[in-house]
């Protein structure tokens, strides 16, 4: 069988463009609202084995709080409703907390409880 492209071929240089790099828009966490640091998760607010399909940007320890505080069944529930997330005590404990940090900060959080 025919490859449609040849396996040595050349490859097309793309000049760098910093006017395009400017021109982004800053992305904010979906949860917390800060902005992006070098990490970004794209994260299913309805998880994809309940049928979720969207992908919101997030910071890993955003990630892992909700994670940490909600089964699969509860986030499918509440959706691409933040509000309800910001609801739970813990959650909102933690995003108040978290508001004061840099955008790349990192720390351990809490185990998932069984």
């Amino acid at each position: 069988m025919a490859r449609k492209h040849p396996k040595q071929g050349s490859y097309e240089i793309v000049p760098e463009d910093n006017e395009a790099e400017a021109q982004a828009p800053d992305l904010a966490c979906w949860l917390c609202g800060r902005p992006m640091g070098t990490t970004t998760v794209w994260h299913h607010p309805v998880p994809k084995s309940r049928g979720g399909r969207d992908v919101v940007p997030m910071h890993p320890i955003c990630q892992q709080t909700l994670i940490t505080n909600f089964t699969n069944s509860e986030l499918q529930r509440h959706g691409m409703d933040v509000g309800a997330l910001l609801a739970n005590p813990a959650v909102r404990k933690f995003v108040d907390w978290v508001a004061t940090k840099e955008p790349d900060f990192t720390a351990t959080t809490a185990k998932k409880r069984r």
